[in-house]
């Protein structure tokens, strides 16, 4: 093991929170043989009723624990601890979510006995393991991102090993410890922390990896991917910029408190943030306005604290990079309504900015800051044609009381998921979460992680005794 540590701050105040061991390629190179040997020994697979144990045990022991969990979650990863507090109850959801498919997912049956060649046969499936998962996290959810990386790969009997963010490695090792003494044994769940980027890129590489998840940036992301091995499979989770549309007829009352929340969350940190806002040019400068004022209401500050609404950027650098971004777009005839300044402690204030140019930054790319574009349009082909013209395609949102509105954005606008009258940052662990093009490749979501983590592998039986 290195002797050679990284040392973890705050981004509120650069305050010492903890140290971490760094790992060298040795490290990554026994990491892998130790689970790649689990793997390939089956007698040491664990059965369903030893996961459930675990796990529901892993549960129980987060619970006792959770607002100590998300305290150190608000601390390292900068999310107000209020919001960090649901993000532990979301990972304990997800662990016991992971029982739920475990105790009602299994194979199928497949036809036989349809013509000649099928004749005298019966076929099934069921579920294994796809191999070692390796798995590279973000620094936004740092508690719930390894959750969904780590458990369904305990709860299919996957060994995994975990590189959780630079930024926000303590809740990735708290939650490995917690597995352990839940009764996890050694070497199913392993963290390596390396910092050169070469070392994990050997170990995304490795042909001893079946399954590579990844959260992060796309140029990242695709990266990454280019590297696998042969027969590696992988699920990508990388940003959107995500497109919510009013209508003329939206009830603004009930819209535009979702629509700041989804935008200002977390200082926009989100995969799923709400960005791009077209809004009906008859109301767009009244939804600015509004957005505004709800901005300027937040409470921006100490993470640790619970009257926060808006924690800090990860850091210095995201701070300075927003900044210009948000000066850019006024200084290309942007109205600012609100925001656009640099905060103490890494914080920035929640910026709403009125028909920024199309080809800005803010329109262009992903903010992953408290920024909102309000955009006014004539018609809803035109605001449809702009939220699809960028390679991003993740969630987006209509807020509208017609029915036809909401099916014509619904069929219309590139997106993996539409919500209407709900904000782009909609989730509930269990369902399908995906990015599309640019924004990520297979399928998240609890149950669909744990079946991208399996084979179905089939059973084909010959008996004379089996008729059609």
């Amino acid at each position: 093991m290195s002797e050679q540590t990284l040392t973890v701050h705050a981004p509120y105040n650069g305050a010492v929170i903890g140290q971490v061991a760094v790992s060298t390629e040795a490290d990554v190179e026994q990491a892998l043989s130790v689970a790649h040997g689990i793997f390939r020994d089956r007698t040491q697979w664990l059965s369903k009723p030893q996961r459930i144990e675990i796990l529901q045990r892993a549960a129980e022991l987060i619970a006792a624990r959770k607002v100590e969990i998300a305290t150190q979650a608000a601390s390292e990863g900068g999310k107000p601890l209020k919001d960090s507090i649901t993000e532990v109850e979301r990972g304990i959801d997800g662990i016991l979510n992971c029982i739920e498919v475990l105790r009602t997912e299994g194979g199928h049956v497949i036809p036989m006995g349809l013509n000649a060649t099928s004749q005298n046969r019966v076929a099934f499936t069921q579920y294994e393991p796809i191999g070692v998962v390796a798995a590279v996290s973000a620094f936004n959810h740092p508690f719930n991102l390894i959750v969904h990386q780590v458990v369904p790969a305990i709860a299919v009997s996957a060994p995994v090993i975990v590189k959780p963010a630079a930024n926000t490695p303590l809740s990735c090792r708290t939650l490995l410890h917690i597995l352990a003494e839940a009764g996890l044994p050694t070497g199913w769940a392993q963290m390596v922390l390396p910092t050169d980027n070469a070392v994990t890129g050997k170990l995304v590489a490795d042909p001893r990896v079946g399954f590579f998840s990844f959260i992060g940036s796309a140029p990242v992301g695709w990266m990454l991917r280019s590297t696998l091995a042969p027969g590696t499979r992988c699920a990508l989770e990388h940003g959107g910029v995500a497109p919510v549309i009013v209508a003329a007829d939206a009830d603004l009352d009930d819209a535009l408190p979702r629509i700041a929340r989804g935008g200002f969350w977390h200082a926009g940190q989100a995969c799923v943030s709400v960005q791009r806002i077209f809004c009906e040019r008859s109301i767009a400068e009244q939804v600015a306005l509004r957005l505004g004022q709800l901005g300027d209401a937040m409470v921006v500050g100490d993470p640790t604290d619970i009257r926060t609404d808006v924690g800090p950027l990860i850091s210095a650098r995201e701070v300075h990079r927003v900044d210009q971004w948000v000066n850019e777009a006024v200084a290309g005839g942007a109205r600012l309504i609100s925001g656009g300044r640099v905060l103490d402690h890494n914080g920035y204030a929640p910026t709403v900015l009125l028909n920024p140019p199309i080809d800005s930054n803010v329109m262009q790319k992903e903010v992953f800051g408290p920024v909102v574009a309000v955009y006014a349009y004539d018609d809803l082909a035109e605001a449809i044609q702009l939220a699809n013209a960028l390679p991003y395609a993740f969630q987006a949102a209509v807020f509208t009381r017609d029915l036809d509105t909401a099916m014509q954005c619904y069929q219309e606008l590139d997106a993996t998921a539409v919500m209407v009258n709900e904000n782009t940052l909609f989730r509930v662990d269990w369902m399908p979460f995906a990015g599309a093009r640019l924004s990520g490749h297979g399928v998240g979501g609890i149950p669909h992680t744990m079946k991208e983590m399996q084979i179905e592998k089939m059973m084909v039986w010959r008996s004379r005794a089996v008729r059609g």
